[in-house]
């Protein structure tokens, strides 16, 4: 089972992921965190990285599906599938994963989207920076967050839901009631590509 968590900032997918791990075996594969181990071992795609993150620019393309590559080749082959979390945001990123998966035999089973409202989504974050004194989680940073999030990511939405593998879930509920959700629709899921099989 292969998935990609799909949320605003604050949308509640770390402790979401957590919930599925636990529950599926899942290998979760957040690039910022893959991206900041590969510079602190200082391998040769971290070095790439951080040359273009030190001019402020994006990680190509390429360079994060060969990391991502990386990953599932040593670190989550003996596991059941994968939660992408923060990959894809872009349409050609998301057909470039497709690719990647395509070629090892397999697919993306599902699109799991936390859906929760901003005004909620900045409570949230807000909140959060008083408890971590995380300073980007202030209400004019989060709001151009928020802001990128939507003009990146909504055309990424429609292009799973054509595909029919975007699951839209309300998480502006509690916890476990989201998980709920999220869990019945992957067993329903499940199903469906084991009566295929």
């Amino acid at each position: 089972m292969n998935i990609v968590l799909f949320g605003g900032p604050g949308s509640g997918k770390g402790t979401q992921s957590e919930k599925l791990i636990e529950k599926y075996g899942l290998h979760h594969i957040s690039t910022g965190d893959v991206l900041r181990d590969h510079i602190k071992r200082e391998t040769e795609l971290g070095k790439i990285a951080k040359s273009y993150i030190d001019e402020g620019q994006l990680i190509p393309d390429d360079l994060m599906i060969q990391i991502l590559d990386d990953v599932i080749e040593n670190e989550a082959k003996d596991k059941p599938g994968v939660i992408f979390d923060g990959f894809p945001r872009t349409i050609p990123q998301a057909e470039a994963l497709n690719e990647l998966l395509g070629k090892r035999g397999k697919e993306l089973h599902a699109v799991v989207g936390l859906e929760v409202p901003d005004d909620e989504l900045v409570k949230r974050m807000i909140n959060r920076g008083k408890m971590t004194g995380r300073t980007d989680d202030n209400e004019e940073t989060i709001k151009k967050r928020l802001k990128v999030y939507h003009n990146q990511t909504s055309p990424l939405r429609d292009h799973y839901k054509k595909l029919n593998k975007y699951v839209a879930i309300d998480g502006n509920r509690e916890i476990s009631h989201i998980f709920e959700s999220i869990s019945k629709e992957l067993d329903k899921r499940s199903r469906e590509v084991m009566s295929n099989k």
